[in-house]
């Protein structure tokens, strides 16, 4: 069956993602140090004006503790799935494990099932400390290198249509390697459903559901604590938009609904415009949006922020930003890149993380 790559928000993001460099931390290519430490949002207290701060927040969570639902998994083989593309894929083999996309939320998935001792290479999101002496298989940011795929001789490879170009996913397909395309949708929606079908096709049904019970419950247990601290009325929790910048290619976009962004937000505490301005998807962003949008903080990646100068750059930029409260205040949430869409294990911290960044920013 010809496949064919799904239009998703993450697609388009693989698109912008590769209109600038990306370095590869785990290789020593910057100096990511300790991260931020961000404690629970239960050990702060929040301002009592949620609009009573200014400036950029910076937040990169530390390396992530691996704790796997069962130390020494024995795969169920052959495993027989159904892919995101309607497919079926037999798995005979696991014993060596590619698992590759945009946020490394694959090859985080695959160590967390038990399994990161079969996995015998990397993107160059996957950024934890058990995978870092894996040779990387992406190139040019987040391409895949089939020379590099292939050298590796792997007996499974999972993947979404987040990274690209897809001739590499039909030329491993004409080597005879099985490749199980999962959904590249990022969400509270789907995390439980992504971590069942990466189980299932390496034959770990089992832990598939525990793990997926598992991080849906931490996912569920902060959103209700943030839900406790957060403002109850709309007005008073912080309208915000996630902007993705791309300085050096001239990239700006503003994520709407259905970017994985609006539940995100939502989710944190947030209060996100864009279905209020009927902005949906991901699109080039104008002044006119932001005028409309009337952020009071703006939500960003890291190296976006950094590729534009910072604040003033932003500013510099788009001058209507100064006409609204997260302009005139620069008041900006900016998060590691391979983090703050990421969803899957890292879901409960990145909740966490931006609800404090929101209500108890000087905690950080």
């Amino acid at each position: 069956m010809l496949r064919l790559p799904i239009a998703t928000a993450a697609t388009a993001l693989l698109v912008l993602a590769g209109c600038g460099p990306v370095v590869d931390p785990a290789a020593g290519d910057d100096d990511r140090g300790a991260g931020t430490s961000v404690p629970r949002l239960g050990e702060v207290t929040p301002l009592a004006d949620p609009r009573a701060w200014d400036g950029v927040v910076e937040v990169d969570l530390p390396d992530p503790v691996i704790d796997p639902v069962e130390d020494s998994p024995a795969p169920r083989l052959p495993a027989t799935v159904t892919d995101a593309q309607g497919d079926e894929v037999v798995v005979d083999d696991v014993s060596r494990i590619l698992a590759l996309d945009i946020y490394g939320t694959l090859a985080h998935t695959v160590f967390e099932l038990g399994l990161g001792d079969n996995v015998v290479g990397r993107d160059v999101s996957a950024q934890f400390p058990e995978i870092a002496d894996r040779p990387l298989v992406t190139q040019n940011g987040h391409e895949l290198n089939a020379e590099a795929i292939l050298a590796l001789d792997p007996t499974v490879v999972l993947t979404d249509t987040s990274l690209g170009p897809w001739d590499v996913v039909l030329q491993l397909e004409d080597a005879g390697i099985p490749v199980v395309v999962t959904d590249s949708h990022r969400g509270l929606d789907n995390i439980a459903s992504l971590t069942r079908l990466v189980a299932d096709s390496l034959g770990v049904p089992e832990a598939g559901r525990r793990l997926g019970d598992r991080l849906e419950q931490e996912a569920a247990d902060t959103t209700a604590a943030i839900a406790e601290v957060a403002p109850q009325d709309v007005t008073g929790k912080l309208r915000t938009v996630f902007l993705y910048v791309r300085g050096q290619a001239g990239v700006y976009y503003m994520f709407g609904e259905g970017s994985g962004a609006d539940s995100l937000i939502s989710a944190a505490g947030g209060y996100d415009v864009a279905e209020e301005i009927d902005w949906s998807g991901m699109k080039p962003v104008t002044d006119e949006a932001l005028i409309d949008a009337a952020p009071d903080v703006l939500l960003m990646m890291t190296k976006g922020l950094d590729s534009v100068g910072g604040a003033d750059g932003l500013l510099e930029r788009f001058p209507a930003l100064a006409n609204t409260p997260a302009g005139e205040h620069e008041r900006i949430i900016a998060m590691d890149d391979d983090q703050v869409l990421s969803f899957g294990p890292r879901t409960a911290d990145v909740l966490n993380a931006l609800a404090v960044a929101l209500y108890a920013p000087d905690a950080l």
